[in-house]
């Protein structure tokens, strides 16, 4: 498994680009002595084979169609300090259920899009906001356990 990075304004790295075939994916916490922050645009896009990814905890910014298409991606477990997922962020996955970290305050349009095995959603206490269109294509039936207060757009679903 390959990783090619970029150095992010405060001297971390983002990981820009994945190569491999591995179904089990562990990202590093540091290169060149710095943390991995950031999951660049499209990193796993169109990786079928991936059935589970370890995010490690310094990652903060996981960017647009990061697991767009990934069919065998069932479940993922958000580092903690997550801020940001950006959208289109899980669009076309098989993810079946997610919990949210502390840290995300937002769940923008489209994140979860065409999600189609998507059931169970846990947003953490610090969710303000689901956004319009955040599970457009996704089942009606989709459980989302939230604390009272949040936000939801009535047109979640497109």
């Amino acid at each position: 498994m390959n990783f090619f990075y970029k150095r992010v304004d405060d001297g971390s790295f983002s990981i820009v680009e994945y190569e491999g075939n591995e179904k089990e994916v562990f990202i590093p916490k540091t290169h060149a002595g710095q943390a991995v922050t950031v999951l660049y645009d499209r990193v796993f896009r169109g990786h079928e084979e991936i059935v589970s990814i370890e995010i490690p905890d310094t990652v903060t910014d996981i960017g647009a169609f990061v697991f767009d298409g990934c069919s065998g991606l069932r479940s993922i477990t958000l580092p903690a300090r997550c801020k940001y997922l950006w959208q289109y962020a899980f669009c076309r996955s098989s993810i079946e259920e997610i919990t949210l970290p502390e840290g995300i305050r937002t769940i923008a349009p489209f994140t979860f899009k065409d999600c189609r095995n998507l059931k169970k959603i846990v947003c953490n206490k610090g969710l303000v906001e689901i956004q319009a269109r955040a599970f457009e294509g996704c089942s009606r039936d989709l459980e989302i356990c939230h604390e009272e207060g949040l936000v939801i757009s009535p047109s979640i679903f497109g």
